[in-house]
């Protein structure tokens, strides 16, 4: 009989069970299990043929590109996954580790829920262009937590990664964590006309705090928005970019009161108190708006 659930701390105790019975898998590595353990795991990972909900919680295991790569590279085997949940933050997987991961995507298209926790793993544009790509592939998504804050991705980074998000049209829900990417305004811009595609989003969170945005992103950003017609729920946090200014404060506010259906809206954002109420003003032309919350 197919096992229903399974929990695994220790790497031997999984590598010894039966792992074509597992539907349901949840391996928690509190240790520091390096690039070898991790290549093991993951060729064993290829094995769970009948795998559907897979979360592998591995933070701060010292595992480095080459052990991503072996990691990942049986999950991509993994045809019946719909939900995947995969915490990687505070290691080395770098340009090649996200690449991999991206390669890997491909191979899962039933995938409806999903969450990369990618936090300060040194990922430049290149990786960000490769997982980007592999996220494109995953059409059935309906919800996806993506978190690459502290890494490197730049603005060739965001405009690729908005390029394969804007290929996931069924996505409803949608937590996207960029703070401290080195993303400028042209990058920023990329990334919001790629959100744009992503029409029956319902609720979304997007963290571009402490890059290098200006004035030019308010429009951008609203805009792409404006098109996301199901959007009710939005929490956007800008804070730390210094380039923010009274025509940026303007015409964000201007591009959100034209957004019909967003009910509840959260800002962080740095700001004086003249633009404080600019903005308020503004987005309070949206006859529909429930909830604004103004954080500094």
């Amino acid at each position: 009989m197919i096992q229903q659930k399974q929990f695994f701390s220790n790497l031997e105790e999984f590598l010894n069970s039966s792992l074509q019975s597992h539907q349901v898998l949840h391996i928690h590595f509190e240790s520091q299990i390096g690039y070898e353990s991790a290549s093991v795991l993951g060729s064993s990972i290829e094995k769970c043929t009948h795998l559907s909900n897979l979360t592998l919680y591995l933070r701060g295991s010292k595992i480095d590109a080459k052990g991503a790569s072996g990691l990942v590279s049986g999950l991509g085997k993994c045809t019946n996954l719909t939900k995947l949940t995969l915490i990687l933050d505070g290691n080395q997987i770098s340009e090649k580790g996200a690449s991999d991961l991206g390669i890997s995507l491909v191979g899962c298209t039933n995938l409806s829920n999903l969450t990369l926790d990618l936090t300060n793993n040194q990922i430049n544009e290149k990786g960000a262009l490769v997982l980007g790509s592999g996220l494109g592939n995953c059409t059935k998504l309906s919800n996806l937590t993506l978190d690459l804050r502290y890494n490197l991705i730049g603005k060739k980074g965001a405009s690729d990664l908005g390029s394969g998000l804007g290929k996931c049209t069924n996505l409803s829900n949608l937590k996207l964590y960029l703070r401290k990417n080195q993303i400028d305004t042209e990058g920023a811009l990329g990334l919001d006309f790629g959100l744009g595609n992503c029409t029956n989003l319902s609720n979304l969170t997007l963290d571009l705090s402490y890059n290098q945005i200006d004035a030019k992103v308010g429009s951008g950003l609203g805009s792409s928005l404006s098109k996301c017609t199901n959007l009710s729920n939005l929490i956007l946090d800008l804070r730390g970019n210094n380039q923010i200014d009274d025509i940026f404060v303007s015409s964000l506010g201007s591009a959100f009161g034209k957004c019909s259906k967003i009910s509840n809206l959260t800002l962080y954002v740095t700001q004086n108190e003249s633009q404080q109420k600019k903005f308020k003003s503004k987005c309070l032309k949206s006859k529909r708006l429930v909830a604004l919350k103004l954080n500094y």
